[in-house]
Order: C-alpha cells, then structure tokens, then sequence
C-alpha cells in the first residue's frame, strides 16, 4: 500500500495544485515575518522549486514551462516553423496514407466470420502461381466427395446480366455460385435466405440474391421485395434474399444465382474453389490431404502428370497481385519521410548555428546542458506534433485517394480503404519518432560547443560533430533520392516501351460498343448475327459516322478465343497449331486500321451459303505458308474437319497484339461473323464506329440505336477505342506516375538539403573565405571551392544511391517492361539528373560566398 499511498498522495497534490501553491505562499511569507532578517530566510523562487519537487510532480513543470519556452520561441519565426510544419506534415501524411493503403488492402481481415480458414484449393502444373487457381468440373466433384479436411467447398463463376423491369436496361455484374457458397464464407442474408441445396438451376424455377447497393439504387430499399421478380437476359428470377451492404465477392457482384456443377467433357476451363477448414485443421493439413487426393487421381491424356496441390489461404489469393506495388509505395514513401526528418534536421541545424550566441549566454550564467537539451527537444516535439497533426488529415484523407487511382479490376474483391483508430494510432506514433529523430540534431550541435568562444563575439561555426551530421544527412537525402530516381525512371521507361509498341491498328476517333446476347433469348448464332446485321445497318445511317464494323474479340479486349488450326497442305501441323479466331464484318479492318498486306478483304457478297473464306494474319501466314501467297489455299478451324468447314483463304492482314501489349502479335484466322455456324462466336460482339471527330459524340447514337432494335438489351461497355488501350497500360503508368512524384518530392527535398548545408558552410567559413580574397582570391575560385565541396558530397551520395539503386531495380523487375533492371541509360539519366540538382541549390550559396566583402568580414572578426 506504500507505492499506492504514494500515488494516491501526489494525485491529490496535483489535483489541489492551486490551493497547495497559495497555501505555500502564505506559508513562507508567515515565515519570513517571523525572522527578523528576512534574508536569511534564503531564495523563496529556489525553497518553492524543491517543494514542488517534494510533492511530486516537477517534472510536470519544467515540461509546461519547456514547451511555453519553445512556443514563444517557434513563434518568433514563423516562417520556419511553417516550412518544417509542412515538410513534416507532407512526409508523416503521405506515410499516414500509404500505411492507410497497406492496412486496408493487405492487414486488414476479410469481412467473414473467422476469415483465417477460408483457403483457395485448386491443383495446377508447376509454374507461375495464378491470381485464382482452380479445379476442373470434375476435379471438383470427386474433391468435394474425398475431402477430409475441410467442412464446406464451393465453386463460382463470373457472370453479367442484362437486368429489365426496373427502368431502362441495365447491364449489370453477378456470379453463378454452388449453393455452398455463403455457407463456406459464413455469410447470411440480411433480408430474406441464401440459397439451400433445393435451389437448383436447373429446375423450371430461377431464384436470385441481390446486392444492398442495387437493392437501394434500382428497388427503393423495398422491404417487402424478398419474393418478387427480377428479369436477367430475359428470363425472370425469383428474389430469395438481399445480401448484408458492403459484401460483393467476387469483387463488383450485384447479384448471385445457383450454379449446378455438372461434368461436360466439351468445357475444359478451370473454376476458383474456396473451402473452409474444420475446426482445430491447419492450412498445411488440408494441403496435404489436398496432395493424396491428387495423387491419387487416374492418369488422364489430357490433364498434366506433374500436377502440384496449392491450399492458398483466400486473402492471400485476393491481394497477390497489388501486393508488390503496394510494397514498394510504402518503401517508396519510407524513404521520402526519411528525406523530410533529414531535411528538418537541416533546418534545426542551421538554426542552432544561428542561436549559438544565446546557447553560449544561458549556458554561461548557469544553465545546464540538460536544460537546453529539453528545450530543443521540446521545439522537435512541437514542430512534429503540428505536422503529425496536420499530416493525419492528409493520411485520412490520402488513402482513400490511393485507391481511387489504382486501375480498377486489380482486387478481386471490393476493400474498403478507410481511416481508422490503428491509422491514427500510427500516425501519432510516427509523429512521436520523429520528433525525438529531429530534435537529436541541435543536440549534437552543442554537445561539443564552448560558451567561451561563441561569446568572443566571433563569426558562427559548428563542431566537427555537427559537420560529420549534416554531411551525412545530405549524403543520405542523395543516395535515397537516386534510388527513387532509377526506380521512376525504370518504370517510366517502361510505359514508354509500352506506348511504342505498334498495335497493328489505328485507335484514334473510333467509338465501340460491346454487347453480350443472352443466350437465352438468342440461342441460336443465325438470331444472333440477325440482329448484329440490322445495327450494322442503322450505325450506318448516323450522321458524322464515317465506316461502322463488328468484331466478336476486339483488340486488346477482355476476351479471346484460341483453337486448332489446320492448313490442307500441311497435314504435318495437324493439332498442333492454334491461333486466336476471329468473327468479323466486311468493313472491320478498314475502320480499326489493320493493313491489308494481299488478297481481298472481305464484301458483303461473302454470305452463308456462299464458299465460306477466311483471312489470315501475316504471322499465320508465315507459319503455315512460309514464303508463298496463302491466297486461294483452303484452311480449316476445328481439329477433325469435315467437307463443309474447310475455308479459303482470300487475303493476309498485319499483325495485331490481340491480347495486350506485353504479348507477342498475335497468330490470328478472321472469318466473316454472318458464316459463322457456332453461337459461342458471336453472342459477344463489339461495335466500331469510325467518326469524323469527337467519337464520344456518336456514343449516344450507338445507344439509342441498339435500344431501338433491342429494348432489353443494354452495352457491356461503351468507350473510345483509345480509352481501351490507355486500359491495357494503365496499372504500370499508375505505378509510373505514382513513383515519379515521390521521386521528384524527394529531389527536391534533397536539393533543398544540399542548398541548406551550402548555405550553413558559407556562414561558418566567413573569415576563411574572406582571408583568402583578401590574399587574392577572386569570386571564380571562390565559387570553384563551393561547387567542389558540392561535388563531393554528390558524388559520395551517388556512390551509395547506385548500389541501393541495383537492389531497388531487381525488386521491382516483374513490374518492367521492355527494360532491364540495370538498364544503363535509366542510370545515367538518374545520375545526370541528381548532379544537376545539386548544381543549381549550390549556385546561390556559391555566388552569395562570392560576394562577400574581405574588409567588413575581418573587421567583423
């Protein structure tokens, strides 16, 4: 109870602080007018300060009375302690934001009950892990009945709807999930039920969950909607349920219906399968029983021997793929915030070299050490403080941001990027490190200083300690910023490498318009290419519309078909030649822009029941054809043939990079879409209209027009043509533009540091510099010794950024294209850049030493 008495004791003390402050004035004053020489009574300011510290709580006010001192000291300059406010609050905020960034995307839980036992379970040939592994069909339905280990598996697939009977139509996103599928991830409907094992697609009755957003946005947040009708490409589904807000998985999914698994040896696609662990079983349990089963599996001549079981746990799998970008903002932004404490640093420095005059006084009437050590520690804490302050606005405003420019369909599921009591936390934390980082630099600036020579009256200087300090500060900003120069850099030159890569197509002033037909209201591929010729035709007609074409798989687009290609003269390349099919109307390579290299393109007259033909691209035509006319050759899409599916070829066309730019060109067969017997083919088709001007001006009209043919079926996208490939480079120009700001924050904090040591040098070396003019130094020599002392520290700080910047660079190498992490003119350009930023903070220092008068510095001295 001593300890506890003790404590009870001082709080009532610091609780009845102002009755125990008079009590103790009236007390010494009753003593004093009981001596009779009052003096001997002794220092009252002195008897007061140790009784103070016998209650307790002195500590509590040389505090208050250290952070009094450094506020009306920070108050004299202001514009100092706004500049290191600012810097300190752009260096914590944008680390507040990108730690906002880190939490959200990759700290933070999934919002599923007990989310650590959601794992992704697929079986695949080693290689490259997939962002969504998964199993086949029948993989799935013996795994679901051999698991031992998990207590629910579930399947889905990515699914989109035309929704009618609520306004206009509405394309909108869903996925077609096994009826286990809320059950493994623990979710319940908020409204209504999700769906049991009596939910079965195939029935003659359709049920549908929806989503809270579209439930508001396109239902009013009917409360009484559980069992009414939503119509999806036509056919109307029976709402069962709306889904608590904020869930959407897969990411952007705006309804779920049933799906039914059942073994098709035509499908060879592969599903994402996600399972949920029984209680007490690890992920590297189910892996193993994961592993048995494959093993176990019967050979197959068409499913790989060497296949490997992956159990990845589901938030892993949902994050792998920004998880290197967000990694190296968040180095990026480390390094920036290490740039700022550096550059205050700098300025707390050069402010103690100014102050070193009224260091000297204090410490010469008797202050301690101690006691000036506090006190810039208190202006440290005040500066960091303020910018934290300041710099959690920033953070809780700037990660929200962050996320906004991340390109979007990287996440496969919607995360939230919100500010929250850990956002806070950390930033205070920071704000607290930093402060006790800056406030270390005058520190070493008077550990070493004599009163007696600062009061002599003589110029300023520092100790070799505080020198040592800022040398190094400087050389650390340099070598920091070249790292984050190479690293822009690289990523620069890769965009451009991207930009520069020929297409095989002109995407200026053409508008598209994609459409998906539901195959339950267009079953058949003639109703299909029926409605496609008839909007056709009424594009056609616009006004301002130049050319109008069809394509079912568009350049650089979201889907692409590969099969079996086979030439009836090569009977050698039988099944063992693919290329990407291609479903096209006459006027399409006109109005994209791809060059026809020979032969004919193709006409209106190529109908069906005319000789079905084709066209090739030059790389089919090289592989299949080397060194002869392909024109008139007959060629044939399907690995068995028949009469009737040999086509002939009437013409080669250029190379287009059909699946992106990273992709080599692509090996492509064009067919006329209206000769096209199989409805996978050209149920999904995009529209291209080629205007005289602003394409986006036609985009209504492209509306209007399929509404007009269709008024239940609405666009799967409607975008320029260069809007879908400025899409195609868009991450790594995020990545570009993101580490290029950093770059240049940090360049310019660093030619602000250089400036700042310069300056502080031309100040402490007054005399030596004007002894030397005045025996005879001119203003070039001078500015000569400025700029080599310049030179110096750059090149140090070079040394060191060069190898931080090899280490950097292969970190980032799989975000590279078309440039190699030691890419030599990406080093160079950095350096040269880097030197010539130091150049220009050192010419104001070096022509300000110039100037200098040898009379008024010596006379001065």
């Amino acid at each position: 109870m001593g300890i506890i008495g003790e404590w009870i004791r001082r709080l009532g003390y610091l609780l009845r602080r102002g009755a125990r402050e008079e009590e103790l004035r009236r007390e010494m004053e009753a003593h004093r007018a009981m001596l009779q020489e009052p003096r001997a009574f002794g220092n009252t300011l002195r008897l007061r300060e140790e009784a103070r510290d016998a209650w307790g709580w002195g500590w509590l006010d040389d505090l208050a009375r250290d952070t009094r001192l450094a506020w009306r000291t920070l108050r004299r300059s202001p514009a100092f302690a706004l500049t290191a406010i600012v810097t300190l609050a752009l260096g914590i905020g944008a680390t507040g934001a990108i730690f906002t960034l880190v939490r959200s995307v990759l700290l933070r839980p999934l919002p599923f009950p007990d989310p650590d036992a959601l794992y992704v379970i697929s079986y695949a040939s080693p290689g490259p892990a997939w962002l969504y592994p998964g199993m086949s069909d029948r993989g799935y339905l013996d795994f679901r009945g051999a698991n031992r280990t998990l207590e629910s598996v579930a399947t889905f697939s990515a699914a989109e709807s035309t929704m009618t009977g609520a306004g206009n139509a509405t394309r909108v996103s869903g996925a077609a999930v096994t009826t286990d599928f809320f059950r493994v991830l623990g979710v319940d409907a908020a409204i209504g039920r999700t769906f049991g094992p009596e939910d079965d697609q195939s029935g003659d009755g359709r049920v549908v969950l929806i989503a809270d957003g579209l439930w508001r946005r396109h239902f009013g947040a009917d409360p009484l909607f559980v069992n009414k009708t939503v119509v999806l490409n036509g056919v109307p589904h029976r709402v069962v349920g709306v889904l608590p807000p904020g869930f959407s998985y897969p990411a952007d999914a705006a309804y779920w219906i049933p799906l039914t698994v059942r073994i098709n040896p035509n499908l060879g696609f592969m599903r994402p399968v996600i399972g949920r662990v029984k209680a007490g079983v690890t992920g590297e349990q189910a892996a193993a029983d994961l592993d048995v089963w494959v093993r176990s599996l019967p050979l197959d001549p068409n499913r790989p021997r060497d296949l490997v079981a992956q159990v990845t746990p589901l938030h892993e799998a949902m994050v792998r793929d920004v998880r290197l970008p967000v990694l190296v903002f968040g180095s990026a932004v480390v390094l920036v915030l290490v740039i700022v404490c550096a550059n205050v640093m700098h300025l707390l420095l050069m402010r103690a070299v100014s102050r070193r005059q009224e260091i000297a006084t204090r410490l010469a009437l008797g202050g301690s050490r101690v006691r000036v050590v506090r006190q810039f520690l208190a202006e440290g804490a005040l500066l960091s403080l303020a910018g934290g302050s300041v710099g959690a606005g920033v953070a809780f405003l700037g990660g929200p941001a962050l996320l906004s420019l991340i390109p979007p369909g990287r996440l496969p599921v919607d995360i939230a990027v919100r500010a929250d009591g850990w956002v806070l936390a950390f930033t205070a934390g920071l704000s607290v490190c930093t402060a006790l980082v800056v406030g270390l630099a005058p520190i070493v600036q008077i550990s070493g200083d004599s009163p007696y020579v600062a009061l002599r009256g003589g110029t300023a200087s520092a100790t070799r300690q505080s020198h040592r300090l800022r040398h190094a500060l400087v050389i650390s900003e340099l070598a920091l910023t070249l790292v984050l120069l190479v690293g822009a850099g690289l990523l620069v030159r890769s965009v451009i490498g991207l930009r520069s890569v020929p297409l095989g197509f002109t995407p200026g002033r053409v508008m598209t318009m994609t459409i998906d037909l539901p195959v339950t209201r267009y079953p058949k591929a003639e109703q299909a290419t029926t409605l496609h010729s008839r909007l056709l035709q009424s594009l056609s007609a616009s006004p301002g519309v130049l050319s109008v074409a069809a394509v079912n798989w568009l350049p650089l687009g979201d889907m692409v078909s590969w099969g079996d290609v086979q030439a009836e003269d090569r009977p050698d390349l039988a099944g063992k030649y693919n290329a990407t099919k291609v479903a096209v109307s006459p006027d399409y390579f006109r109005t994209i822009g791809i060059r026809l290299l020979r032969g004919r393109p193709f006409t209106e007259a190529d109908l069906p029941g005319r000789p079905p033909v084709a066209i090739v691209s030059e790389s089919v035509a090289r592989r299949l054809w080397p060194g002869v006319d392909p024109s008139g050759r007959r060629m044939a899409l399907v690995d068995r043939p028949k009469p009737e599916d040999w086509l002939t070829v009437v013409g080669v066309v250029e190379d287009v990079r059909q699946g992106g730019f990273r992709s080599a060109p692509t090996h492509a067969v064009y067919q006329p879409y209206v000769q096209v017997t199989n409805r996978y083919f050209v149920g999904y088709m995009t529209f291209l209209v080629r205007t005289h001007g602003d394409p986006l001006q036609v985009a209504p009209t492209m509306r209007t027009a399929l509404a007009r043919i269709d008024e239940d079926e609405a666009p799967r996208s409607l975008a320029t043509l260069e809007t879908v490939v400025d899409r195609t480079v868009a991450e790594p120009q995020f990545h570009a533009r993101v580490l290029t700001l950093f770059s240049l924050v940090a360049l310019l904090l660093a030619a602000i540091g250089i400036y700042g040591v310069l300056a502080s040098a031309v100040l402490e070396r007054r005399s030596e510099i004007g002894v030397r003019m005045a025996l005879g130094a001119d203003r070039t020599s001078v500015i000569r010794m400025i700029l080599s002392h310049t030179l110096r520290l750059t090149a140090i700080g070079i040394t060191i950024g060069l190898a931080g910047s090899l280490a950097a660079a292969d970190a980032i190498a799989s975000l590279l294209f078309g440039v190699t992490p030691t890419d030599t003119a990406t080093f160079v350009i950095a350096v040269g850049v880097l030197l010539g930023a130091a150049v220009v903070a050192a010419v104001v220092p070096a022509r300000r030493a110039a100037r200098l008068d040898p009379i008024t510095v010596l006379r001065a001295e």
